[in-house]
């Protein structure tokens, strides 16, 4: 018997949802400073990358790669960080952040760093087809 998914309460008020792949839901952070991305595998329980089956981690490592060229071709960042934290939302849950040299934090880690920016509407939801769209054609 498999167990429901869950989304934790923060990455859901925080983020947009912009499809599933294989192992994750694909979420866009909305804080229109940064290009930012949102790995979460579907598994309940999950805090540690170490907590993924040897063959989640394998997807969850080859979904972390097309994530990072999405990121490259929607934003043509100067650099993609790629992150899994954990230290405020415990759900094992991995960042890929477009950075800019132009950016507010540049060359911090964007953490802690001014005050998040939402989108307006309709360039999150234009953010969100392109990314869609690019993550069904990888």
């Amino acid at each position: 018997m498999s167990t429901v998914f869950t989304l934790d309460p923060r990455l859901q008020g925080d983020t947009a949802a912009i499809g599933d792949l294989a192992l994750c839901s694909v979420l866009l952070m909305d804080d229109s400073r940064f290009p930012w991305l949102i790995l979460v595998p579907r598994r309940e329980g999950l805090s540690e990358l170490t907590d993924l089956t040897p063959e989640d981690s394998a997807t969850l490592m080859e979904e972390i790669r097309l994530a990072t060229g999405v990121m490259q071709a929607l934003s043509k960042p100067d650099k993609v960080n790629v992150a899994a934290l954990g230290n405020v939302v415990a759900q094992l849950h991995v960042h890929v952040i477009g950075r800019f040299r132009s950016d507010p934090a540049w060359p911090s880690p964007i953490w802690g760093v001014g005050t998040a920016k939402p989108y307006p509407a309709h360039a999150r939801a234009q953010l969100i087809e392109r990314a869609g769209a690019l993550f069904a054609s990888a």
